[in-house]
C-alpha cells in the first residue's frame, strides 16, 4: 500500500543540502522524494510493504539533518484506572510518526510529540477511540507560536550577541583602514581572541556540526565553506597570537576580526532571508485566517459554542448575520444572502434559502440560517484550496531540477579552487606569505556560497503560487505553474464554461399582457426552458395564477388551461397540429434560431399572441477575456456536445474561429491528442464530469472552480468562480514568475560565477565577500517577493 506523507526536515542550510537528502532518500526501495529548501519540507511517496515511516525518518537523521517535530495535548474521555492510561499510551506510541506519547490518569489528558505529515490530529483521536475512549483536543490550550516564529527569535538572539561582539573587532578594522584611534587594548590579540572565540565556537558551532555531519556522509555544503573559511582565520591569527608570548618583537597579523565579521554577517544574511521567505508564505496565512474560529452549533435542543474543528458531519449550526459559516453545509431552515468573494470571486452576495448549500468561511449577511454541516476539516472547501495552495508551493518546478545538479557539485569544486587559489598565493603569488595566501582562500570560500541558487526557484514558485491564489487560481504545483504561459491552444467546453450553463429568456416578442398567461402555464412544468420563463415574468413584476389543467407534450411543448383560456407554447408542429397560424413569427423564429436559441410559439385560444427565445447565455467575462487570450498569441477552439449549429452561433458571439461540435464524451480526449498531434501545446477549460478525460489528457488542464469535483480533480488549475478573465491572469503569472526565476538564476550563477576568480586574485576582502554572500541570497528572496505586487 502506498502513502504520501509532507515531513519538516530541520537543519538544510543550502541547496546542496536539500539536493542530499532527496538523493539519498530516492535511492531506498519504494520512495520518490521531493526535497524544497525553502519550504524546508520533504514530500515522500512510499510503499509501506517496502520501507517505513520511522525508515525514513531515521535515514534523514543519519544524514545529520532533523524531523520537525511538534507537540499536541488532548483531554482524553473514558478512563478509569491506570490500565485504560498505560493502555492508550502504548497503542499511540507504536504509532509510526508519534515519537512520545504520555497519558495522564489524573489530568484525563494526554500530551503527544509527533511529527506533522506522518501522522495527524485525527488519526490519533481514531486510534484512542477504537480503544473504546474518546478525546479532543484542549479547547483551553493557548496557540503556541509557530516553529519558525520561534526559529526567527533564536537567530534574533543569536545575531544580537554576535553582532555586539563583533563590534570592537569591528571598530580595528575600520581604525587600520582609515587611520583612526584604536585603543592599545583592543590590539591585544588576547582580548580580540576574547571577543572572537564565543562567536566562533559558540554562536557558530552549528556551521562546525553542520560540516561534520556533512562530510560524514561524504558530502558537502554552505557550513562546509563557511567552517573553513572562519576556522582558517581564527587558527592562523592564534597561532600569530601564540607567537608573541615566545618573541618578545613580534609583530602579529591577527584576524579574528575576519572570522567573526564574517560569522555576522552570514547570520545576518539568514535571519533577513527568514524573514523574506516568511512573507512568502503569506497567502497561506491569509487563507487561514478566513476560517471562522467558532460555531454555534445545536445538541442535545441546546446551542453550544465550540471550536469550529469540533464541529462534525450532521451538526446543526446555528448562523447569525455577520457571522461566518463556519463549515461546508446546507440550509435547512430561514433565508439570508452570503458573500462568497472570498471563496468565488463574485461580489454581489447570494440568496440562501433552505437546501441551498454554504461553504466554510463565507459571510452571512442579513438572516439567521439553520444548517446542516456536510463537510468539515481537512474536506471543505478553503481547506482544500489550502491543501491545493501548500502542495504547489511545495512542489518544484522542471526547471528547479538543473538548480539542484549545480549545487550538488558547486561546493566540492568550490573547494577545490580555494585550495588552487591557496597554492598558487603561496607558492608563486606571494611565496611564503601565508597571511595574504589565506585572505585570498578565505575569500574564494565565502563567496562561492550557493545559498542564493538554492532559493532562486523555490522563492519565486511560493510568491507566485500565492499570487495566483489571492486571485482565485489555484496551481496544483510547480510543474503546472512553469508549463502554463507555454500552450498555444486553448480549448473551451461550451456549456457552464463559456456559457452559464443556466438557459435563461433572451427575447420576447408580443403583447405583454400574456406573460402573466404564459408564467402560469408554465409553473407547472419542471424542464429547464420552463424555469427560465417563470423566473423572467417574476423578473416583469407579473403575477401568476395556477393552471387548471397542464399537460407537458415532450419534443414539442405544452398545453395548459389558465383562467379559461386555452394555451399552447411550443414548437411549430405543435401549433400546426391544432391549426394555428404562426406565418408572421417565421423569420423572427429563423433568426434566433441562427442565433443558438430555442424559440417558441405562443397561442392563446387559437390565435397566435408571441414568440419567445430562451438560450443558455454566454458569460460576461468571455468575450474580453477570450480577446486578452487572443491578444497573448493563443489559438481559440471550443469542443462541445452540442449541434452545430448552437456551437457556431456561442462561437461567433465570443470570437472563436475553429469548432468541434457534437462531440460525444469520450471522444473529447481524441480531439485533444489530435491537437498535440499537431504539436501544439495545448489547455482545456472544462468544467463537467464528460471534460474530466480530456482535462487529464491535455498539457495543462484548466477546470473551472463552479464545476463538478472529478473535473477539479482530473484538472492541474483550477479557476475559482468560473470567472473566465482569470484565464490571461493565469498565463501572464505563469509566464512573469518563470521570468522571476530566471532572473534568479542568472543573478545566482553570474554572482558567484564573477566573484570567485575576483576573490582567487586578491581583490575582495574576507569580510566584504560574507557581506556580499548574505545580500546575494537575500536579493534572490527580495526579487521573488516582487511577484506579490504585480498588476494582472
Amino acid at each position: 500500500m502506498s502513502k504520501d506523507v509532507k515531513i519538516g526536515v530541520t537543519g538544510m542550510t543550502c541547496a546542496a543540502c536539500s539536493t542530499r537528502i532527496e538523493k539519498v532518500l530516492n535511492k531506498m526501495d519504494g520512495i520518490e522524494a521531493e526535497v524544497n529548501l525553502a519550504m524546508e519540507n520533504a514530500h515522500i511517496h512510499y510503499d509501506e510493504e517496502q520501507v517505513s515511516a520511522s525508515d525514513i525518518t531515521a535515514k534523514i537523521e543519519k544524514l545529520g539533518y532533523g524531523v520537525q517535530t511538534d507537540r499536541i495535548e488532548l483531554d482524553v474521555y473514558g478512563m478509569t484506572c491506570a490500565a485504560c492510561s498505560t493502555r492508550i499510551e502504548k497503542v499511540l506510541n507504536k504509532m509510526e510518526g508519534i515519537q512520545q506519547a504520555s497519558v495522564n490518569l489524573t489530568n484525563e489528558t494526554a500530551q503527544i510529540d509527533y511529527q506533522p505529515g506522518m501522522v495527524d490530529l485525527d488519526q490519533m483521536i481514531n486510534k484512542i477511540q477504537k480503544l473504546g475512549y474518546d478525546a479532543e483536543q484542549r479547547a483551553d490550550r493557548e496557540e503556541k507560536s509557530s516553529q519558525k516564529e520561534k526559529e526567527l527569535k533564536r537567530k534574533q538572539i543569536k545575531l544580537g550577541i554576535s553582532a555586539l561582539l563583533s563590534l570592537p573587532l569591528l571598530y580595528t578594522m575600520i581604525g587600520h583602514l582609515a587611520g583612526l584611534p584604536v585603543p592599545a587594548l583592543l590590539m591585544n590579540p588576547w582580548v580580540q581572541m576574547a571577543f572572537a572565540t564565543p562567536i566562533q565556537f559558540v554562536i557558530g558551532w552549528q556551521f562546525y556540526e553542520g560540516a561534520y555531519k556533512n562530510l560524514k556522509n561524504k558530502t558537502a555544503n554552505m557550513d562546509v565553506l563557511v567552517a573553513l573559511g572562519t576556522s582558517a582565520a581564527y587558527f592562523y591569527s592564534l597561532a600569530e597570537a601564540i607567537q608573541t608570548l615566545f618573541k618578545e618583537d613580534f609583530e602579529p597579523h591577527l584576524y579574528f576580526e575576519t572570522s567573526a565579521i564574517l560569522i555576522t554577517l552570514i547570520l545576518l544574511g539568514k535571519y533577513f532571508e527568514a524573514i523574506a521567505k516568511g512573507r512568502t508564505t503569506q497567502a497561506i496565512s491569509s487563507l487561514l485566517n478566513l476560517q471562522a474560529k467558532e460555531a454555534t452549533v445545536v445538541r442535545n435542543g441546546e446551542e453550544q459554542q465550540v471550536p469550529v474543528d469540533q464541529v462534525q458531519v450532521g451538526d446543526t449550526i446555528i448562523v447569525r448575520p455577520g457571522e461566518k459559516v463556519p463549515v461546508d453545509g446546507e440550509v435547512t431552515k430561514g433565508n439570508s444572502s452570503v458573500d462568497e468573494s472570498m471563496i468565488t470571486g463574485e461580489s454581489i452576495p447570494v440568496e440562501k434559502v433552505a437546501g441551498e448549500q454554504v461553504i466554510g468561511s463565507t459571510i452571512n449577511k442579513n438572516g439567521t440560517i439553520y444548517m446542516e454541516a456536510k463537510k468539515v476539516g481537512k474536506d471543505t472547501a478553503l481547506a482544500n484550496i489550502v491543501k491545493v495552495v501548500e502542495e504547489a508551493q511545495g512542489s518544484k518546478a522542471p526547471i528547479q531540477r538543473m538548480a539542484d545538479v549545480i549545487s550538488g557539485y558547486f561546493v566540492p569544486i568550490v573547494v577545490g579552487i580555494a585550495l588552487v587559489t591557496f597554492v598558487i598565493w603561496i607558492t608563486i603569488v606571494s611565496p611564503g606569505n601565508l597571511a595574504t595566501s589565506l585572505e585570498a582562500t578565505i575569500a574564494v570560500l565565502v563567496i562561492a556560497c550557493p545559498c542564493a541558487l538554492g532559493l532562486a526557484t523555490p522563492t519565486s514558485i511560493m510568491v507566485g503560487t500565492g499570487k495566483a491564489a489571492e486571485q482565485g487560481i489555484l496551481f496544483k504545483g510547480g510543474e503546472y505553474l512553469e508549463a502554463t504561459h507555454k500552450i498555444d491552444t486553448m480549448v473551451f467546453d461550451k456549456t457552464g464554461t463559456i456559457t452559464k450553463g443556466e438557459p435563461e429568456v433572451t427575447d420576447f416578442e408580443g403583447n405583454t399582457s400574456i406573460l402573466s398567461y404564459v408564467g402560469s402555464a408554465e409553473k407547472s412544468s419542471e424542464h429547464p426552458l420552463a424555469q427560465a420563463i417563470v423566473s423572467y415574468v417574476q423578473d416583469q413584476g407579473v403575477s401568476m395564477s395556477e393552471p387548471s389543467n397542464f399537460e407537458a407534450i415532450p419534443g414539442h411543448g405544452i398545453q395548459a388551461t389558465v383562467d379559461g383560456s386555452e394555451l399552447l407554447i411550443g414548437t411549430r408542429r405543435l401549433l400546426s397540429q391544432h391549426n394555428v397560424e404562426y406565418s408572421k413569427y417565421e423569420a423572427i423564429m429563423e433568426a434566433w434560431e441562427q442565433e443558438g436559441k430555442t424559440a417558441m410559439l405562443i397561442s392563446v385560444d387559437g390565435n397566435l399572441e408571441g414568440i419567445i427565445a430562451v438560450a443558455d447565455t454566454v458569460k460576461e467575462t468571455a468575450l474580453q477575456a477570450l480577446g486578452q487570450l487572443r491578444d497573448q498569441g493563443i489559438e481559440l477552439v471550443m469542443l462541445t456536445g452540442d449541434n452545430e449549429r448552437t456551437a457556431n452561433a456561442i462561437a461567433k458571439q465570443v470570437g472563436i474561429d475553429r469548432v468541434f461540435a457534437e462531440v460525444i464524451p469520450e471522444q473529447k480526449a481524441d480531439k485533444i491528442k489530435e491537437l498535440q498531434a499537431q504539436e501544439k501545446r495545448v489547455a482545456m477549460v472544462g468544467d463537467g464530469i464528460n471534460d474530466a478525460p480530456a482535462l487529464a489528457t491535455a498539457d495543462i488542464g484548466i477546470a473551472i472552480g463552479t464545476g463538478t469535483d472529478v473535473a477539479i480533480e482530473a484538472a492541474d488549475v483550477t479557476i475559482l468562480a468560473g470567472d473566465l478573465s482569470l484565464l490571461p491572469k493565469a498565463i501572464q503569472l505563469s509566464g512573469m514568475t518563470m521570468k522571476n526565476i530566471r532572473q534568479n538564476l542568472f543573478w545566482a550563477l553570474a554572482y558567484n560565477s564573477a566573484g570567485i576568480p575576483v576573490a582567487a586574485v586578491g581583490l575582495l576582502a574576507p569580510w566584504i565577500a560574507g557581506a556580499a554572500m548574505a545580500f546575494s541570497s537575500v536579493s534572490v528572496v527580495s526579487n521573488s517577493l516582487r511577484l506579490k505586487r504585480v498588476k494582472l
